[in-house]
């Protein structure tokens, strides 16, 4: 089945190998956090590499999106919106951060009863 259009050949392979590493990649992060077998900031470095390799995945098996299609157009907006989604990210841990830093420290609200 050679098609001219430029499009991939999808098998119904291709989408179970899909959901199995989906679900895989959701079920190994759930089981680290519900378990606490690592600490927390290793946990966290653990679940955004996951969440990465799961973008991989989703984009391979259920978007199709690879070097060729659209002539690299597709390429080149992805390439765009990671830049543009790790500079959300990395700003907003770092007004996060901030934040936590520079709280007053040792100050407590009195009670009120």
């Amino acid at each position: 089945m050679s098609d001219h259009s430029g499009l991939p050949h999808i098998t119904r392979r291709d989408y179970v190998v899909g959901f199995a590493l989906s679900v895989a990649l959701t079920a190994i992060p759930f089981w680290l956090v519900m378990q606490g077998v690592l600490p927390k900031a290793a946990t966290g470095f653990i679940i955004m590499g996951f969440a990465v390799a799961q973008i991989f995945v989703h984009m391979r098996y259920f978007l199709h999106m690879n070097a060729k299609s659209d002539e690299g157009w597709t390429m080149v907006a992805l390439v765009f919106t990671l830049i543009l989604v790790v500079i959300t990210l990395a700003g907003s841990l770092w007004v996060m951060h901030n934040m936590n830093v520079n709280m007053m420290p040792g100050h407590s609200m009195p009670d009120i009863t």
